[in-house]
């Protein structure tokens, strides 16, 4: 995932190519960027897409050339986004014809130059699978434990008060057994984490 939206032109024998980059969560999301940006550069001559949204299990990809010769705008945005392993984005790139023709190949390489600068500069998110814990703990003891966990690095998600007060921590998959050793020892082997399931965070 692309940490921000973001847009970014460069210039290829006097054509303008203006790449933006967002951030989406499906199909329908994707198509409203795009339709958005066909009504805000209307003087574009070409409006080329691509996008990949979800996970190996059920990704969604999908390009489009917009009029230019086929195979030299949207496939070779895409395989950026593939090549860099970036999901949930939508990938739009606007040209403005400069009068130099630049065959296939200067095609390819623009699209494709155009989508790898614009990732360079948004910037790129890693999905991590973590395990959501759950830790039950007296209100008495609430604030220790919270600023221990904090203090040695664990990542807290939220705090609910309640009769009594649970905190929960997100936790890499491959560290739940060194946290359930660092909870016994913080707390003499008094509380024990409930796994609630996996969560995906996105990390720098």
């Amino acid at each position: 995932m692309i940490a921000a939206d973001t847009v970014h032109e460069i210039e290829i024998a006097r054509s303008r190519f203006r790449c933006a980059l967002v951030r989406v969560g499906d199909v329908d999301a994707a198509t409203a960027v795009i339709e958005a940006i066909r009504r805000e550069h209307w003087t574009a001559t070409h409006h080329c897409t691509a996008l990949r949204i979800g996970s190996d299990g059920g990704r969604t990809q999908r390009s489009n050339d917009d009029g230019e010769p086929a195979g030299t705008a949207g496939v070779p945005m895409l395989e950026v986004l593939s090549r860099r392993e970036i999901t949930d984005v939508v990938a739009v790139v606007s040209r403005w014809f400069g009068g130099t023709k630049l065959g296939a190949g200067g095609l390819v390489r623009a699209y494709g130059q155009a989508v790898s600068e614009s990732l360079d500069a948004a910037g790129t998110l890693r999905r991590v699978r973590h395990r959501q814990l759950l830790v039950a703990v007296g209100h008495e003891e609430a604030g220790r434990l919270e600023n221990a966990l904090r203090t040695d690095g664990h990542r807290v998600a939220d705090v609910h008060h309640g009769p009594d007060v649970t905190i929960t921590v997100d936790v890499p998959e491959d560290g739940t057994d060194a946290f359930a050793h660092w909870l016994a020892e913080r707390t003499a082997g008094t509380i024990e984490a409930v796994d609630a399931g996996p969560r995906d965070l996105y990390l720098p």
